[in-house]
């Protein structure tokens, strides 16, 4: 998220109701079994039971009733009682372990007073149902609860806890033991069964695991990419938006899933990428914005900035009905298609906050119930800190946090292959327990240390929305890029045509040696952009001057205010023949820019045909073609748009001039200006020298709205000029790759247009 992203308010858990329709209560059933755990065996029976549940933040009320045929089909059961024998089980790991003697549970809770072991057990006719209440004379060592239970199924069987401790919300605790809570460790968790389905609105999440299946096969030939980072070009998309849209032509039961985006891998080859960053695949719940009436209740939350699990792939992501186990085999399997192709997987994480809200509007799910003042930042009132927005921060340096964290990342690698991390809104990262910047953060620190994470790309985010502004500033330990909003910022304005960036704008395509070029710090630290998720995009921002935010029922008040966007004459679609051509000239601009500048350059998912968002810059709740790829709009544009940017991205991937493992010298760069000081200069150009093959790149922006003509530089001895790009040639002459001959001493550059040449 961007530092000015508005804050994501959270919904109360609502009332689970039986007579609402399709959101009957689906947490674990007490059953009136709860027995302390001694070692002796526990045993179950059937539910057979007819349960009306109410729960309020206060209360809960069972009502049992039983029927004479229950009470004798109880009785009919009771020669056949399934038993468990249980023992006090071992303190790690945290989270679901299989064991000698059978399944082991750990939770950490330092304040808690009382833990309770929910399972639900599958069955062929009904479910079995066992709450098991943890003895901490037994079943505690440290702040860890634990218990082994015996003769439990392999898989399929879901769990969550109960926990109690205590009650002074001035001391910063949260617990209510009526509330079934999700294992923070949990590596597998079953939510709801299908994407945005309003019908299981309040479905429960619970912790789940699968000790049956076999490994998951990589393949003897497997390998991973292991692309430098100076070669990547990052591609950020969503895996659901990617395919989920009817035009994308594949079978509905993949669309929107992992093996969607699998059938696609060809477009990917083609448009030139080789790395994708996907917006958070973690679980999530898509319809938190809907648990309680309010001005955003029509939402679904298709971007995930708003994590239940930090070990979980979203389990909605796979194909069909959306299954824990099955998802984390297709994720495997998406990595695995990626890797083959070529292409290295940066996963797009959160852990800044959770789901889990505000006190205004609590959605209490895991954490929060679990040990409040461990896992969130609290203000001297005990009350949740909120620096990310989205009404709680969490305590990412507390050694039991950071841990988790730590867990996370390294279970993503091992378990997920992934290549790497960007780390949303990371300046949390590196804040103090009470909130206070950290000059050195332990977690930032672990984190590029550690040799487990050695391999991974790690991208910071470096803003929150507490105003720690890092960019440049980020601790980094020679290893943190960053997403370079200087570079967003700086490349619009000039390109738009302020005045006074000529400067600005040559210090960012030259790689932002101002920011960088401190100890050994590479120009590829600097994630270079124009457009992410969050904002225009790039359609949009030659498009509209202001945000059109009204379709997200906040009156238009969330979203950044300042987007540096120009609208080339008209605010929105238009007509307008020239002031077309302008924007389609204007896109190629700075596409241009971005794939001819020192660092790693990311665009964004659509930009690609040109996607629109119609003006809305914060679009993270529209489960609708708002949001989706739009396949029909690429075939559209495939022989025009589309083949200038792929061109380009192939283009910069065969020019070692452009992507500089150090900063440029002074005989690698020549800067054909002597206009410096003059705030009405909007006209650049450059060589980028090759010492060793000859092949220079040169390079003109022009930012007026008037012809320049350009005295072209004499190319390398036994060379001559020809010109690969001139963004005011109309297609297929915007982009030749082999070059065309004849370039003259002198260019006419248009206006508002740039230009490419390249010596043989």
């Amino acid at each position: 998220m961007l530092a000015s992203s508005p804050s994501y308010s959270r919904a109360p858990p609502s009332l689970h109701s039986s007579s609402s329709s399709g959101n009957a209560f689906t947490g674990f059933i007490p059953i009136g079994l709860v027995e302390k755990v001694t070692g002796s065996p526990i045993r179950t029976r059937r539910s057979a039971l007819k349960v009306t549940c109410r729960r309020s933040a206060q209360e809960r009320v069972i009502e049992e009733k039983e029927s004479s045929s229950q009470k004798m089909a109880a009785e009919e059961t009771n020669n056949n009682k399934q038993s468990f024998k249980v023992s006090s089980g071992e303190k790690s790991p945290l989270g679901v372990s299989q064991v000698d003697k059978g399944i082991n549970f750990a939770l950490f809770s330092h304040n808690a007073t009382s833990v309770t072991l929910s399972l639900s057990l599958p069955h062929k006719d009904d479910v079995n149902v066992v709450e098991l209440v943890l003895d901490p004379s037994v079943n505690k060592t440290g702040d860890t609860w634990h218990i082994c239970v015996e003769d439990l199924p392999l898989r399929n069987v879901l769990y969550g806890y109960r926990v109690d401790g205590p009650g002074e919300w001035n001391q910063g605790h949260r617990f209510d033991s009526s509330v079934l809570l999700l294992d923070p460790y949990a590596k597998l968790v079953r939510g709801r069964s299908f994407f945005g389905d309003s019908n299981q609105k309040f479905a429960q999440f619970y912790g789940t695991y699968d000790f049956e299946s076999s490994p998951f096969d990589w393949g003897d030939d497997y390998k991973f990419p292991n692309i430098p980072e100076k070669d990547l070009v990052i591609y950020e998309m969503n895996v659901r938006a990617f395919t989920a849209d009817e035009s994308s032509g594949i079978d509905p039961s993949i669309a929107g899933s992992y093996l969607g985006l699998i059938e696609k891998i060809p477009h990917l080859l083609d448009l030139g990428i080789n790395a994708v960053e996907l917006l958070p695949v973690f679980e999530f719940d898509e319809l938190e914005l809907q648990r309680r009436p309010n001005p955003r209740d029509h939402m679904v939350n298709t971007w995930g900035y708003s994590t239940v699990n930090f070990f979980a792939p979203m389990s909605r992501y796979a194909s069909g009905e959306g299954d824990p186990i099955k998802a984390s085999k297709e994720f495997k399997e998406m990595v695995k298609a990626l890797h083959s192709a070529g292409i290295e997987v940066i996963l797009d994480v959160v852990y800044n906050h959770t789901n889990e809200a505000d006190d205004k509007y609590p959605y209490t799910t895991s954490f929060r119930g679990i040990d409040n003042n461990i896992y969130y930042m609290l203000d001297p009132n005990n009350q949740l800190l909120n620096y990310s927005g989205c009404g709680n921060t969490l305590n990412c340096n507390h050694p039991v946090v950071m841990e988790l964290i730590l867990d996370s990342l390294k279970h993503w690698v091992t378990e997920y292959h992934v290549d790497g991390f960007r780390f949303d809104l990371a300046s949390v990262l590196c804040r103090d327990t009470d909130g206070s910047p950290l000059s050195a953060p332990p977690l930032i620190r672990a984190i590029a240390k550690d040799s487990v994470l050695s391999r991974c790309k790690i991208i910071a985010e470096p803003w929150d929305c507490g105003g720690l502004y890092l960019v440049g500033k980020f601790p980094n330990w020679d290893r943190w890029a960053e997403w370079n909003g200087m570079y967003r910022d700086d490349v619009r304005r000039f390109i738009k045509g302020d005045c006074g960036m000529k400067g600005s704008f040559a210090t960012r395509v030259s790689g932002s040696s101002d920011l960088y070029q401190v100890n050994q710090r590479k120009p590829y630290h600097g994630v270079n952009f124009i457009i992410a998720h969050d904002g225009f995009t790039l359609r949009d921002l030659v498009t509209y001057n202001s945000k059109h935010n009204e379709a997200n029922g906040e009156g238009g008040n969330d979203g950044c205010n300042d987007n540096y966007s120009w609208n080339c004459g008209s605010e929105g679609e238009t007509g307008d023949a020239h002031i077309k051509s302008l924007r389609v000239r204007q896109m190629k601009n700075f596409h241009l820019a971005l794939m001819i500048s020192q660092g790693t350059p990311m665009m964004l998912m659509g930009d690609e045909y040109g996607h629109t968002r119609y003006g809305n810059n914060n679009s993270y709740g529209h489960d609708t073609a708002l949001n989706n790829f739009q396949w029909k709009e690429l075939d559209a544009k495939k022989e025009n748009h589309f083949r200038f940017f792929s061109e380009l991205i192939k283009f910069r991937h065969s020019h070692h001039v452009l992507k500089h493992e150090n900063f440029l010298s002074k005989g690698e760069i020549t800067w054909h200006e002597d206009n410096w000081d003059n705030p009405e200069s909007k006209f650049l150009a450059f060589t980028l020298h090759d010492g060793v093959s000859g092949q220079d790149v040169y390079a003109a922006f022009n930012a007026h709205d008037y012809f320049v003509k350009a005295l072209i530089p004499l190319p390398p001895p036994g060379k001559q000029w020809f010109r690969v790009a001139d963004t005011n040639l109309e297609s297929p002459n915007d982009f030749v790759k082999e070059g065309v001959a004849g370039v003259a001493e002198t260019y006419n550059v248009a206006p508002f247009s740039s230009i490419l040449l390249k010596s043989m």
